[in-house]
């Protein structure tokens, strides 16, 4: 009889755990708190240590030099006592005189050892506090110094400076936990940040290709001039809408790049990136009868020419294309103001409500409109300008012009 086969085994489990485990006496870990513990008690019982010490030799020394101001010499049958403190003893012609002066000589005595013994501690305590401030400070900025370290770290983090790591030595305590949590954070968010940074690139390229060729097949086809004018309508309404397809594709990666992208900071004159804005609109601003002006005064801040000139000329952009129908005006200004380099752009135009600003930053928001509908842009201008000034570390205000208009002041860093 054939033997029946043993059922299958369950394959081992492993034995590795990714996850550190925990020690095996938890209550010897060397903590901060049981650190700050054993150092504190230790200060406070070597300080006790010393003080009794000092009391001890201040006490002996008050006391010993309390007998030493009186002396006795017996002269004959007469006993004569003198002392620096009681000097009085020498005028006793009896017993119970001298008795009473010896009494009253004692107290004295006494009361002299306590007034120096207590001089002479407060000397001491007042030394050992000195000391132990200064221990206390050393020891604190011993104790504190990786959390300085992390602080550091993250202020570089803060900067853009991803690749930044802790990399804390020593005890495995709570500061060396919390700082390994952190470079865990630092490494997923740097992943991240790359894998986002990856998918604009191939966005950047992958949107950008079909919409050149089909701009560059409906611009072979508007040459033809044997095509029908239907024809010719038809494709004079497809590039406007390629136009403005490639518009909104460059906006978002734009957008894209200003709010994750820490750009490469170099000296930048506002003034001169407000000129080249001011010179690309020119055109239009003529054909509308917009009036460009404003003096422009040198301000350099570190940051990225192509994003800061993008700033200026959204801006103006705006303010020439949201203006009144006659006699409109831009005004461009750019200076120094504490500390700081200031780009405003004001112009005349409709009356905005106060309420209104704030929807103006949002992507696809315009007044009184949520989404894009019209020809004057496709709703990312005020949303760039803003993810462009927060990313060199500065601010956009906007608020109501009085008649009507708009009022934008970008604030920068120098």
């Amino acid at each position: 009889m054939a033997a029946t086969p043993a059922p299958p085994t369950a394959p081992p489990k492993p034995t590795w755990d990714p996850r550190k485990g925990d020690p095996p006496f938890p209550w010897l870990r060397p903590t901060i708190r049981i650190r700050l513990t054993l150092l504190y008690g230790g200060m406070f019982l070597i300080a006790g240590i010393l003080l009794l010490s000092i009391i001890y030799l201040l006490a002996a020394q008050a006391l010993n030099d309390g007998g030493s101001g009186q002396s006795f010499q017996v002269t004959g049958s007469n006993i004569d006592i003198t002392s620096e403190t009681c000097p009085q003893l020498n005028g006793a012609t009896t017993n119970g005189q001298l008795n009473d002066m010896l009494k009253r000589c004692n107290t004295i005595q006494r009361q002299h050892a306590l007034d120096d013994l207590l001089s002479r501690s407060l000397g001491a305590l007042l030394g050992l506090a000195i000391i132990a401030f200064a221990f206390g400070y050393a020891m604190a900025g011993r104790v504190l110094s990786p959390l300085g370290r992390i602080t550091r770290t993250a202020r570089a983090v803060a900067g853009s400076d991803l690749s930044r790591r802790i990399e804390l030595d020593g005890p495995d305590d709570e500061l060396k936990e919390l700082a390994d949590t952190f470079d865990d954070m630092l490494e997923r968010l740097q992943r991240a940040f790359t894998a986002q940074q990856r998918f604009v690139g191939n966005a950047s390229h992958e949107l950008r290709t079909p919409l050149a060729i089909n701009r560059t097949l409906l611009e072979v086809h508007l040459s033809d001039p044997g095509a029908p004018v239907e024809l010719q309508q038809l494709g004079r309404t497809l590039l406007s809408t390629n136009e403005r397809s490639e518009q909104l594709v460059e906006g978002l990666l734009l957008l894209a790049r200003s709010d994750n992208q820490i750009v490469e900071r170099k000296p930048v004159d506002l003034a001169e990136v407000a000129t080249q804005a001011i010179d690309q609109v020119h055109g239009e601003a003529e054909a509308k009868g917009v009036e460009i002006r404003g003096a422009r005064r040198p301000a350099v801040v570190q940051g990225n020419g192509v994003l800061l000139e993008r700033i200026a000329l959204n801006l103006v952009q705006n303010a020439v294309r949201y203006n009144v129908p006659e006699e409109g005006w831009v005004e461009v200004t750019t200076d120094v103001e504490h500390g700081q380099a200031v780009l405003v752009v004001s112009n005349t135009g409709p009356v905005v409500p106060a309420y209104e600003i704030d929807n103006l930053f949002e992507p696809f928001r315009r007044l009184r409109t949520e989404r894009t509908g019209s020809d004057k842009g496709v709703g990312l201008g005020l949303s760039i300008v803003r993810s462009v000034a927060r990313a060199h570390g500065g601010h956009i205000y906007a608020q109501p012009r009085e008649g009507g208009g708009l009022v934008m002041r970008v604030t920068l860093p120098i």
